[in-house]
């Protein structure tokens, strides 16, 4: 996965981690869009799992227009036919909008929707968008496996510009909740104790 970290407010260019967690999504996106599964695709997986990124990579490579939830009511689809979409927080964009967008990519393009929930848990009141959300294809990004969760800790020390011992990262990639957020939390609270990172100063963090 290309991870979501900014350096000093700039985005910094880094590089992809594909892991068992992942492997089964990233797989089925650069297979797609494709006439089996279709011009809408729909990706989920819970928070900090790196869903977003994945699907950042497949716009890359497709060329593809980003959106984030309620974005998607102030775009004219006018403007996006025939292009590919991800439609981020998928979930929070309104019914009409999401029931246009999905329109315009069966007339031409793709879109993919990004949500934590499948669309077929989200609330919709339109009919036709129900039955439509319920028959989407489903790719699902999973919790960070050690391998992820390890290269998350390495990129939030290097935000810091620490490079911190290998033993730290397997300590910690044993101790902490799998998700980005929870990485991010513990090197800032590292970070703020100056001292030499450390096994012993990870276990003060994690126990205090």
């Amino acid at each position: 996965m290309r991870l979501p970290l900014r350096r000093d407010g700039v985005e910094t260019e880094l590089d992809f981690v594909l892991s068992d967690s992942n492997r089964a999504a990233v797989t089925g996106l650069d297979a797609w869009p494709n006439a089996v599964a279709g011009p809408v695709m729909a990706l989920c997986g819970p928070e900090g799992s790196g869903k977003s990124t994945v699907a950042g990579r497949w716009a890359e490579k497709r060329g593809a227009v980003i959106l984030h939830g309620s974005e998607a009511a102030v775009v004219d689809p006018l403007d996006l036919e025939g292009a590919n979409i991800v439609l981020d927080r998928a979930q929070d964009a309104d019914d009409e909008s999401l029931f246009h967008l999905i329109n315009l990519a069966m007339a031409g393009g793709a879109l993919l929707l990004v949500s934590r929930r499948a669309p077929r848990d989200w609330p919709a009141a339109l009919p036709d968008l129900r039955s439509r959300l319920d028959a989407l294809p489903l790719l699902v990004v999973e919790t960070p496996d050690d391998m992820l969760l390890a290269a998350m800790l390495r990129r939030a020390f290097s935000e810091r510009s620490i490079v911190p011992p290998e033993d730290v990262i397997d300590y910690l990639v044993r101790r902490i909740d799998r998700s980005w957020a929870a990485a991010q939390g513990v090197v800032e609270r590292l970070d703020a104790l100056h001292r030499p990172i450390t096994r012993a100063a990870a276990r003060v963090v994690l126990e205090g």
